[in-house]
């Protein structure tokens, strides 16, 4: 059998990131406990591990005592949870992905002169709230173009296009040339999807069509990890979403001979490499 690992497999930049400033607090204590407001990164083995070394994850800023650290979480938060993090004094240190970052200064920027925000993502991630809290004339978040097509669009308004930052490019591409197509509504397209979520994407398709099954390593709440296992699925290759090696069928594994594997943008190294050796096993 043949194993094959994706370049792109594992940690984005930004992840990488937020995971620093994490861990300088962690290994340079003061004295003050540290918080996360929410899941730094959507992986549930990383997440245990800094709740082994005693970081303590909240989801409302009233639970952040005065004098305490705050992490921000890669995916941001909304303009109204930092204002109230800022208004309980306590030590913020922002871990927000210098991409999610520009998407939402973008936003804002763009919807200033009462343009309406139209969001490709999911309505239920925090990284779309916090990216619609930047929105000043209203939005509308869809999941797939007929959801976008069923939202009634006139043309005394004008639109902004965007996408949270993990989302499928090839499809985002294909709405914002149906709405720029149109002569009845004014769209300004935004590019705000992740240069390295789009290399990524482009990677699994493109691995996808030289082997027999595809192995996606990520967290199972990892958006951009769902939607790798997805867009292999789309060219027709057997795929298999695993958190860990433990989840490999390896039994029905041995029948092929050329195994592809990435990693979502939150998946730890450590992960990748024990899916690598039990499939090198067989």
């Amino acid at each position: 059998m043949e194993v094959i690992l994706a370049e792109t497999a594992g940690f984005c930049m930004g992840v990488g990131m937020a995971l620093t400033k994490l861990d300088q607090l962690v290994n340079e204590p003061d004295g003050h406990l540290i918080y996360i407001l929410g899941p730094i990164i959507h992986n549930p083995q990383v997440l245990k591990r800094y709740a082994d070394k005693g970081v303590i994850m909240v989801h409302d800023p009233a639970d952040v005592p005065v004098g305490a650290h705050v992490v921000i979480r890669a995916h941001g938060i909304t303009r109204q949870v930092e204002a109230a993090l800022r208004k309980r004094k306590v030590r913020i240190k922002d871990a927000t992905c210098p991409r999610v970052k520009k998407a939402q200064l973008l936003i804002e920027r763009n919807t200033a002169d009462n343009g309406e925000l139209l969001l490709y993502g999911e309505a239920e991630h925090p990284e779309v709230a916090g990216l619609v809290s930047y929105a000043q004339h209203g939005h509308f978040v869809f999941g797939s173009a007929e959801e976008l097509a069923r939202h009634r669009l006139t043309p005394d308004r004008r639109y902004v296009l965007a996408a949270q930052t993990t989302q499928d490019r090839v499809r985002f591409e294909s709405i914002a040339a149906d709405l720029t197509g149109r002569d009845d509504v004014e769209v300004t397209v935004l590019e705000t999807i992740c240069d390295a979520t789009k290399l990524r994407q482009i990677e699994a398709r493109e691995l996808a069509e030289d082997v027999d099954f595809m192995v996606v390593v990520g967290g199972y709440n990892s958006g951009n990890t769902r939607r790798l296992a997805q867009v292999v699925a789309e060219r027709g290759t057997p795929c298999k979403h695993v958190e860990t090696a433990e989840e490999l069928p390896l039994t029905d594994l041995a029948r092929y001979k050329r195994i592809g594997v990435t990693a979502g943008a939150s998946t730890p190294r450590i992960l990748i490499d024990r899916v690598l050796s039990d499939l090198k096993s067989l």
